[in-house]
């Protein structure tokens, strides 16, 4: 069933580790940027300028025609936000999802942050988004379903009274920014591919406040709860070791 998953070799984990590593370190320059007043457009300029100086390519300008480096989604905005003149406001919610290439191969993360003082509601739904991360990624080891992560961010989220993005899911990442296999953060435990030593997943839980519903905006990328409410996005690139896992963006 797994046969469509690529299996990475040493030096291949090697350059994904790297990419990892140079992105992790990116994405920690831009947030800690990040300031009220600062439009998303200028955030976007910082990005591109970090990943010029270190020589990387990024993944996502271009990628199905996105114009900018970085996707950032503020507040009800789930994922795919285009940055333009919008201006980041106290207390908002900010996701980042940026990704890179590096030696040809690819890297992706997403972090959400609070800008200045935020709200208690607020913080409450970053900390469990990102341990919904972890729950996830707790569950890569080989041997184990590849819906064993699905259902451990699912299983944490829902036990906190927020809900999963459906309609769209974590994947496989190599020399493709999304290879084989979707990786959904919802479902039944001990279902689809067996994982192996060398699969490398870019798992991602999108966590609402209210409904899990989206909808697409008019520009055809930037995805919205369909309520309204707040939203928050972790990501991590990971491989599959011979005993676990290695997180390659950090």
């Amino acid at each position: 069933m797994s046969q469509g998953i690529k299996i990475k070799t040493a030096q291949e984990i090697e350059k994904l580790r790297r990419a990892g590593s140079i992105l992790s370190g990116i994405i920690k320059e831009v947030t800690g940027s990040l300031t009220k007043g600062m439009t998303t457009r200028q955030l976007d300029a910082l990005a591109e300028q970090l990943i010029a100086e270190r020589q990387v390519i990024p993944a996502f300008k271009g990628y199905r025609g996105f114009p900018a480096c970085l996707c950032i989604s503020i507040n009800q905005e789930v994922v795919h936000g285009i940055p333009d003149d919008r201006v980041i406001q106290e207390g908002d919610l900010v996701s980042i999802d940026a990704g890179l290439i590096h030696d040809e191969y690819y890297a992706d993360m997403a972090v959400t942050v609070g800008v200045g003082k935020i709200s208690p509601a607020c913080q409450r739904l970053i900390d469990v988004t990102r341990d919904s991360l972890k729950k996830g990624i707790q569950c890569v080891r080989p041997g184990a379903h590849l819906s064993d992560i699905s259902h451990a961010i699912q299983s944490w989220v829902e036990a906190k009274g927020f809900s999963v993005v459906r309609d769209f899911v974590g994947h496989g990442i190599g020399r493709n920014l999304h290879e084989e296999p979707e990786i959904p953060n919802f479902g039944p435990p001990h279902q689809g591919p067996i994982l192996k030593k060398g699969m490398v997943l870019a798992i991602e839980p999108m966590i609402n406040v209210g409904g899990w519903q989206t909808r697409i905006l008019e520009n055809g990328w930037t995805v919205v709860t369909l309520d309204g409410k707040l939203s928050a996005h972790f990501e991590h690139t990971v491989a599959v070791t011979s005993n676990g896992s290695e997180i390659l963006t950090q």
